[in-house]
């Protein structure tokens, strides 16, 4: 797989303007497909793409609306684990958006912290680079390598062909835990003891105070065989979503 290599970001009031340098094989594979599905989707917790140019001498620019906040892992890094109150209001949005794209049969499959932007008390997806519209008539099954291997689903580290629906969900558990325990859910630099650890089930720091319902989720979310793993429709419905408090 192929990811971009450089990126130049400017800032204005209203939006920001993304400079792509990336591979030519990233450009002919990769980029077009990230153009279409970012031009069919039209959610307010996706940032908007308003125009795409392309220079001369091949440059890539997307007009993109801003998401002054910076992204939830800077967010995270600068403040700590956050309130369960504040991170479940962001991450009732991120369900939303996800809820959305699957609805339209398209799978993100890079979910991370550093891809869920700020806009104010609102969450906003980005990153369609590795994103894939899936087959109507089938069940769609995978066996490429997506995204980061932190949030990586075990059958994606393991190879097995897989939904990449519930690829999605995984990482989706794995940025609910960063934002509540300001790291990762399990050690990613030795691959066969993070596969260990997934097989085993997370654990949750006591000092913390997680609550029983979000500790629930978390385990449903980071459910280690994709056929139990919920549906983002049964994400939706989980009662620490549903509760205000």
């Amino acid at each position: 797989m192929f990811f971009l290599h450089h990126y130049l970001l400017f800032c204005s009031d209203a939006v920001n303007h993304l400079t792509v340098l990336a591979p030519q094989e990233f450009i002919q594979r990769f980029l077009p497909r990230e153009l279409q599905i970012v031009r069919t989707l039209d959610h307010k917790n996706i940032i908007q793409v308003y125009e795409m140019l392309e220079s001369a001498d091949g440059k890539i620019y997307l007009v993109m609306e801003l998401a002054e906040g910076g992204d939830v892992f800077d967010c995270v890094l600068n403040e700590g684990p956050l309130p369960e109150s504040r991170a479940k209001a962001l991450f009732r949005q991120m369900v939303e958006a996800i809820r959305y794209c699957h609805g339209c049969g398209v799978a993100h499959r890079d979910l991370k912290c550093e891809n869920a932007l700020l806009q104010g008390f609102n969450l906003k997806l980005t990153d369609f680079g590795f994103a894939k519209v899936l087959p109507k008539s089938r069940r769609e099954l995978s066996q490429t390598f997506c995204g980061s291997t932190a949030y990586a689903a075990p059958e994606v580290l393991q190879g097995i062909p897989h939904d990449s629906k519930k690829g999605d969900i995984w990482s989706m558990g794995v940025v609910l835990y960063v934002m509540l325990c300001a790291s990762l859910p399990f050690d990613d630099t030795d691959i066969p003891k993070m596969l260990w650890q997934q097989q085993k089930g997370v654990s949750f720091p006591t000092h913390l105070g997680i609550s029983a319902e979000c500790q629930d989720l978390l385990k449903r979310l980071l459910e280690p065989d994709m056929i139990l793993r919920p549906s983002i429709e049964e994400v939706s419905w989980h009662p620490w979503l549903a509760s205000t408090s």
